[in-house]
């Protein structure tokens, strides 16, 4: 038995495994100690003997005294699960190897992988594992008991629905990954992980749907996450800034959402989903401009309803985007263009009014920026109450002091709720920045400046790409046959292919589309 250890303590000391440290030199893994109680001071003293590092001793048999040990951190790992596995799997048969008797013994509990090295040790503790180290043996265990306090299942409070599932993701990735694969119940579900964070060593997630995703996308998925080199993710939104195509830009080029139900679509139709450990927000990509303007309840509700919210959007994105620098244009530089009625009716009421239109719609917009971040941080109890009454009470001031005109003050409400109907939080913050620009234009040069703006918006958005894929497609490349769920959201039966550009394989997602026709009776 002590030629075997040290045969197996030669072999683990002679292992080139190293990892490159900071600075892009080798440092060995440091391997485990043979004695248990060298391994628990080394781990106690690495973790600078924290109160929540627990360490264990088990004697195993009477007859033939074989001591373990087992680490945790309390608060990471199931309590009933360390119960199951003290109480009944820690059983070794004498007539075998010890090591892999214990090994099989543990097998029950599932996924149970070896540990050589204490920062596999480390690593593996800080994931919510548990370790088992056996006394005079340079290996050891590591069993899958995760566990403690996690937010459970909820409704999406940023992407709410009339119609459609209420569960959306939570904070743990393997939650996540089990929401999605039970709505696509398909073994081509594939899934790769990987570590990104030197200190917080953040569980990262790709899932496509093999034979349809384009391997390309994938690959360039793989080479934007590799390349990552950062101390620490906590959220999806530190991936996001540093895989997107572009930088210098306010439009998002990658899609999140908390909706398992909306990725799981993505993923049908060849797009690859990124979930991060710790955040119950998921990336999509590519993500094309027109997605943000879509609900996952349009695809629950009729075609001919879902049309005409999506139009309804549209009109509300550019009542958002062009409604205070088309009312600043109009009143400063081209009066013509009003009828004389409505001229005299906002002459009478900007009488008195000290400032241009220009600042005045300037102090309103900031002014309601200002009561909605105040509504969006303090108490939900006491949130939206202080942000409408806070609206009411301040608008109507303004008027009664003579600051600003009441036609003003319609614009900047019928400005704000509109920006409230665009699905996408990420896609109404691109708009309030662009506001303020086209405003600043409008002031300077009138509808010449706001048409000048417009144009240069839509260069610019002809201009991105998102992993490749053009952001304005099918639009800008026009692509006839990817019309049929833009603008326009047709029936389900004559929604039978998948986007030209995302998926270059399998296109077809509905056989005998014309069969699944409704029939009509006279």
């Amino acid at each position: 038995m002590k030629f075997i250890k040290k045969i197996l303590r030669n072999n683990y000391n002679s292992v080139t495994d190293a990892r490159p440290n900071q600075t892009g030199l080798l440092i060995p893994k440091e391997a485990l100690e043979e004695s248990l109680d060298l391994n628990f001071d080394k781990v106690k003293k690495a973790f600078g003997n924290s109160n929540d590092i627990i360490t264990q001793t088990i004697q195993l048999n009477e007859a033939d005294p074989i001591q373990i040990g087992v680490i945790y951190i309390n608060g990471l790992i199931s309590p009933s699960s360390i119960q199951t596995m003290l109480s009944e799997n820690l059983k070794v048969d004498s007539s075998e190897f010890p090591f892999n008797a214990l090994r099989n013994s543990m097998s029950i509990l599932g996924q149970v992988r070896e540990i050589t090295d204490f920062e596999t040790l480390y690593q593996s503790i800080l994931s919510g594992l548990t370790v088992i180290l056996m006394n005079g043996y340079v290996q050891g265990l590591a069993a899958n008991t995760q566990g403690g306090e996690y937010r459970s299942v909820e409704e999406p409070t940023t992407q709410s629905v009339v119609r459609g599932p209420r569960e959306g993701f939570t904070e743990l990735i393997s939650t996540n990954t089990s929401l999605i694969r039970r709505k696509i119940k398909d073994p081509n579900l594939w899934m790769e992980s990987m570590t990104i964070g030197r200190v917080s060593k953040t569980e990262v997630a790709i899932m496509y749907l093999n034979g349809i995703v384009n391997e390309k996308l994938v690959e360039e998925a793989r080479i934007r996450l590799g390349r990552i080199d950062i101390d620490a993710v906590f959220e999806s939104g530190n991936i996001e800034e540093l895989i997107q195509d572009e930088t210098f830009t306010p439009f998002p080029t990658l899609y999140n959402t908390e909706r398992p139900d909306v990725i799981a679509a993505g993923i049908m139709e060849g797009r690859i989903a990124i979930l991060v450990d710790g955040t119950p927000f998921v990336l999509m990509a590519p993500a094309l401009f027109t997605q943000f303007y879509q609900s996952a309840e349009d695809y629950y509700q009729r075609a001919d309803f879902a049309t005409l919210l999506r139009l309804l959007r549209y009109v509300c994105f550019f009542i958002s985007l062009l409604a205070p620098s088309l009312y600043i244009a109009i009143t400063t530089f081209h009066q013509e263009l009003l009828p004389a009625s409505l001229l005299i009716s906002l002459a009478a009421q900007r009488e008195g009014i000290p400032f241009p239109a220009f600042i005045e719609a300037v102090v309103m917009e900031i002014t309601f920026e200002i009561l909605r971040e105040a509504g969006v941080r303090l108490p939900k109890t006491v949130g939206q109450a202080v942000s409408i009454v806070g609206a009411l009470v301040i608008g109507q001031a303004a008027v009664e002091a003579g600051l600003v005109s009441p036609a003003m003050v319609i614009i900047v409400a019928i400005t704000a709720i509109s920006n409230f109907v665009i699905p996408s939080f990420n896609m109404g913050i691109t708009i309030r920045i662009l506001r303020f620009l086209l405003m600043l234009i409008a002031a300077s040069f009138g509808l010449f400046g706001v048409t000048v703006g417009l144009i240069a918006i839509v260069l610019h958005l002809c201009s991105l790409r998102s992993f490749g894929i053009p952001y304005m497609s099918p639009m800008a490349p026009f692509i006839l046959a990817d019309q049929k769920d833009t603008i326009f959201r047709f029936p389900q039966w004559a929604l039978y292919a998948r986007p030209r550009l995302i998926s270059q394989k399998n296109n077809i997602r509905e056989n005998n589309a014309s069969s699944n026709k409704p029939e009509t009776k006279p």
